[in-house]
């Protein structure tokens, strides 16, 4: 896991000792499936790329690594077991390093610790993932994963094989530059290439048949999580976000510069998961603003999401993810013990998995849960401190208006309009957005009745506008009801004498 230069200070550890975990001691009690686990690469063609480890300079479309991770049955007879050390060889492939030998694999990425014993034991652990295994029948919620600073897909297997076991998909790809596979330091630049790659899995999902595609959520740890915050502001179809100490919270200005940075539009339930408070002797000797422990502008400014902060006691920021739990180093100014590492890394995956049900599958006991205090889900507050905010009521407008007149299928607008105003007193929609709407129904979409409708609200509303009943005398005629048509290009005489379009019209349907 890498981390953005602005964030480096808060995040980086120098004084370090060495870890002792293991998969079996985290403990993650697969759910009621067998895991899947498939890995491939595509291509974005619409985007160019160098491989710097090619040393050709050569411009090719971008490669896009695919890891996911899928509720499995063993009926096919080559699925095979798989291990940690064949996650790491998808993780050299996305640092284009395939052809690193293995014994050098430890020493060679700094986020794996070294050739310890302990490191090198990691390598024959048997993870619960099968390759070559079917999808199990269904339609299965889906969780894109956005990895953090430019780390490997496959950077919390253990998580997304927890979260497959009860039956969600998790589909990742690496975070990587614009042009190469570097960063330029946690920019705005990096934060929207890596939500385009986001956007890419989007559309990779719907290759899935047992995909639910109305059931979305995305999660992200450090820069993912920030990445993932603009592509809700992006994309209405995310129904959920997942952050894991993500950057959003240490890096607001980079989210600010985008120009699809809209909070309105920040409006699903999000959790965020916090490191601890950083101690007094690393604020001062890492020059660390002391307000990283407590400031959070982006939950403080959401108005409309149902939003959860949660702050880990036991977990500094590379603990969140299960290459950082069994091969970070420790940094003996801040870290815990290995037992309390795993246990909060396993309290965090419970949580996630909880806050997914209620989110995506609707249980009843999932969403107690998310909204108990720790004491009550029986979890000390010595381990998590926990937040939250309600969403508020948004101010009705003009989109709702047409969201509920489209699922009426554009009738019945003036009683529409009238429910609407007794809840909503100060709502009016604008005369020329009714006319607008009402002019595209009818000669655009080819929805005349429909466009007639919008006509008739906004004549209702708006009984002395001349335009309107123009524009509904003119649907009249295209609908051969000339009556009608006569009748309101007319009025809108009446109302505009100068209206000649009204007065040509009407010479044409008198003769």
């Amino acid at each position: 896991m890498r981390i953005p230069i602005l964030v480096t200070l808060v995040l980086f550890q120098v004084f370090f000792v060495k870890g002792q975990t293991s998969l079996k001691e985290i403990d993650l009690k697969n759910g009621a499936y067998n895991v899947g686990f498939k890995h491939y690469t595509m291509i974005d063609s619409t985007r160019l790329y160098i491989i710097e480890n090619d040393f050709n300079n050569q411009l090719v479309y971008r490669p896009i690594p695919v890891s996911i991770w899928y509720p499995a049955v063993i009926d096919n007879k080559n699925a095979k077991q798989i291990t940690v050390l064949d996650y790491l060889q998808i993780l050299k492939e996305e640092e284009e390093s395939q052809n690193l030998p293995n014994e050098l694999l430890l020493d060679w990425f700094p986020d794996l610790g070294g050739d310890t014993p302990q490191n090198k034991a990691h390598l024959t652990e048997k993870v619960n993932a099968l390759s070559n295994a079917d999808f199990s029948e269904g339609k299965f919620p889906v969780v894109v994963y956005a990895p953090s600073y430019q780390a490997s897909s496959i950077e919390n297997f253990a998580l997304f094989e927890y979260l497959a076991s009860n039956g969600f998909v998790v589909i990742s790809s690496p975070s990587r530059g614009t042009d190469t596979r570097w960063l330029e330091g946690g920019t705005t630049k990096d934060m929207e290439t890596q939500s385009r790659d986001v956007e890419f899995l989007l559309k990779e999902i719907h290759k899935y048949e047992y995909i639910d595609f109305d059931r979305i959520a995305l999660m992200g740890f450090s820069f993912g999580g920030i990445s993932n915050a603009i592509t809700v502001m992006k994309n209405r179809k995310i129904s959920a976000l997942v952050s894991l100490d993500g950057t959003e919270r240490y890096n607001y200005p980079v989210l600010e510069k985008s120009p699809y940075f809209d909070l309105d539009r920040f409006n699903i339930p999000y959790v965020h998961f916090a490191q601890k408070d950083i101690p007094e002797e690393v604020l001062t000797s890492d020059k660390i603003p002391a307000e990283l422990n407590y400031k959070f502008q982006l939950y403080d400014s959401l108005k409309y999401s149902n939003a959860y902060s949660y702050k880990l006691h036991d977990l500094t920021h590379s603990h969140f993810g299960s290459i950082g739990v069994l091969f970070a180093y420790r940094d003996k100014r801040q870290d815990k013990s290995d037992d309390k590492i795993m246990a909060s890394y396993k309290l965090l995956s419970q949580h996630t998995l909880q806050f997914l049900n209620a989110t995506l599958k609707n249980e009843e006991k999932a969403r107690e849960f998310i909204e108990n205090s720790p004491d009550k889900n029986g979890i000390s507050e010595t381990l998590i401190l926990k937040k939250m905010k309600k969403s508020g009521t948004k101010e009705f407008d003009y989109n709702d208006f047409k969201d509920l007149a489209l699922n009426q299928g554009y009738r019945d607008l003036i009683p529409l309009y009238k429910t609407i105003v007794a809840k909503n007193p100060t709502f009016k929609p604008e005369a020329w957005m009714l006319n607008k709407l009402g002019v595209r129904l009818s000669f655009n979409a080819g929805k005349l009745e429909q466009g007639i409708n919008v006509f008739l609200l906004g004549v209702h509303i708006y009984p002395e506008w001349a335009n309107l009943y123009d524009s509904l005398a003119l649907a009249y005629l295209y609908n051969q009801d000339h009556k009608n048509a006569i009748t309101n290009f007319k009025k809108s005489l009446e109302l505009d004498p100068e209206n000649q379009h009204a007065i040509d019209r009407l010479k044409e349907l008198q003769k």
